[in-house]
């Protein structure tokens, strides 16, 4: 499975949502969700929505994900290749961390905005209270 997350907040930290898209290997939707999280900062949002994406699939079944975020921070904490310096990341990334571990194959891909579209009108909706 694919699955496109966002994150965002209006101020920074401000109203903040994520949006999630879980698509198979041909592009059909399998599924798509948002949430409002309140007040919080776009890094916190971007985490919330791999957190509930991860959630999703564990619920799921699936064993074998892709997930492609714009965030180029999200992406490469996952990756290990930077650090999570920042304390309030650091409880929702070792969250993260112990989701994927129980999931099997997790892939993480940094994408530009503009191939994250979806995700992106999903967490725009939740902060806007649309859904």
């Amino acid at each position: 499975m694919i699955v496109h997350i966002d994150g965002g907040s209006r101020g920074n930290p401000g109203p903040a949502g994520y949006g999630v898209r879980f698509t198979d290997a041909d592009g059909a939707v399998a599924a798509e969700f948002s949430g409002a999280i309140g007040v919080a900062t776009n890094n916190v949002a971007e985490y919330s929505g791999l957190l509930a994406a991860l959630r999703y699939a564990i619920e799921h079944g699936y064993t074998d994900l892709t997930v492609r975020s714009d965030s180029l921070l999200l992406v490469c904490q996952m990756r290990g290749e930077y650090k999570v310096k920042n304390p309030g990341l650091q409880v929702l990334h070792a969250e993260a961390r112990r989701l994927v571990a129980d999931l099997g194959r997790v892939r993480f891909e940094h994408v530009r905005r503009e191939f994250n579209a979806d995700a992106d009108r999903l967490a725009n909706e939740a902060m806007d209270g649309k859904k």
